[in-house]
């Protein structure tokens, strides 16, 4: 079956998480990737956290689905021709490195347009250009923290809280890859390349723009009535963290079911919605809270939000976490249960959708890794291995028109 981006050449310069995850998705729907990776180690990630010795590790191996791996030493001229051979047939160059490391390397924008004016450079960056912080190494946990996402997460009592989802790191590769796709529309329109640019900050900050609505509520009337300091806590002049409530505005909570002092996951997450007040009701056994004034609105809810959620904690206390949650969603009630990693590894839904995927591979056997969280019509993306270091040298520098004799040159001087 022929995919939309087949075609469509990728020089990926991207190492560890945010543009390896740009990269690789737009490998699963078609386009050539090819990883560029220095001799004798490449990306970091293929020995950061091994769990096998001698082998790559999980971290490399869920980041670099359907490559390929060019071996190529930049900084010797032989490697400098063999790379421009290559921007002249690609279509997108996406890098991250830091400030000024391609101009460094002789191939600055100016130097792309010349080499290849149909060139679509995409860069990852910390924070966006002419930023006062922009000369600041940025990682996952320091995007989030300079994004708003931590000191908008965790309980009101503690300190901000890291998020364990890629905010930083994954989702700005989702939108670098999103940046490209419309680049590669444009050029089709235009004739010509341009630069992309997606930072850590501004992505993080993205994803934590009903936090900014509740900054903007928060300055107007001086309190956010769906958190749980409302009524009888106290606002200061920024967002606080809001513990467990719903982002969306509707009251929400993570509550115990049975087998909690146990499994530190038996939990649901139930939302209190308004049209979901009266089927609510009638789950819980409580068909007299439906017209009670005390409970009828929203409004009148919120002063004794709390005491809901212990009636609602006790209507659990019998039951799991799957088991409410096949009885709730008969009502149409807002919830769903805490889903471990394990839980979700095994989860048969997810296995048939493609959502969770198992790859062999050369060194490591069969792994685990996510699979194509788009879905489409017409199209099943299939993941396969992340490639071994250097794997495809060869193939790709005879696609470029080089001999076996020129291959070897390039080897004796340690080029490739």
């Amino acid at each position: 079956m022929t995919k939309p981006l087949e075609g469509i050449k990728i020089i990926d310069f991207t190492h560890v998480q945010a543009g390896p995850a740009c990269t690789q998705l737009l490998a699963w729907f078609g386009a050539d990737v090819i990883k560029v990776e220095r001799p004798g180690s490449g990306d970091v990630t293929r020995n950061q956290l091994r769990d096998i010795p001698d082998a790559d590790a999980l971290y490399f191996t869920m980041l670099n689905s359907n490559k390929k791996s060019l071996t190529l030493d930049t900084k010797k001229p032989e490697g400098k021709e063999v790379l421009e051979k290559l921007i002249r047939e690609s279509d997108v160059l996406v890098e991250n490195f830091g400030p000024g490391a391609l101009d460094r390397m002789g191939f600055s924008w100016e130097r792309l347009n010349e080499l290849n004016p149909k060139m679509i450079v995409a860069s990852v960056k910390g924070f966006s250009d002419g930023h006062h912080y922009d000369d600041l190494k940025v990682y996952e946990n320091v995007a989030q923290c300079a994004g708003g996402a931590a000191s908008t997460t965790g309980f009101w009592d503690g300190p901000p809280t890291i998020s364990a989802a890629a905010l930083g790191d994954s989702n700005t590769g989702m939108h670098l890859a999103i940046g490209i796709l419309t680049a590669l529309l444009g050029r089709d329109k235009t004739g010509k390349g341009q630069k992309v640019a997606v930072s850590m900050q501004d992505s993080v900050l993205n994803l934590c723009r009903v936090k900014l609505r509740d900054q903007q509520r928060l300055e107007r009337v001086g309190y956010l009535e769906e958190y749980p300091q409302y009524p009888h806590g106290e606002f200061s002049d920024v967002v606080p963290r809001g513990g467990n409530a719903g982002g969306g505005g509707q009251p929400g909570w993570v509550l115990k079911c049975k087998g909690w002092e146990t499994d530190p996951n038996a939990y649901i997450y139930f939302t209190i919605q308004g049209h979901a007040w009266e089927p609510i009701c009638k789950a819980l056994g409580k068909p007299e809270w439906i017209d009670d004034p005390a409970y009828k609105t929203a409004e009148a809810r919120q002063p004794h939000i709390f005491g809901i959620f212990k009636t609602i904690e006790a209507w659990l206390a019998d039951k799991t976490k799957f088991e409410a949650v096949d009885i709730l969603r008969k009502f149409d009630i807002p919830c769903a249960p805490v889903l471990t990693m394990k839980e979700l590894a095994n989860d048969p839904s997810l296995r048939a959708s493609g959502t969770i995927v198992e790859v062999p591979h050369k060194k490591r056997g069969s792994y685990l890794t996510v699979g194509s969280p788009i879905k489409f019509s017409d199209m099943k993306p299939e993941v396969t291995a992340s490639p071994l270091l250097g794997e495809h040298t060869d193939e790709v520098l005879a696609s470029l028109g080089y001999t076996k004799q020129d291959i070897f040159n390039l080897r004796e001087v340690k080029a490739v």
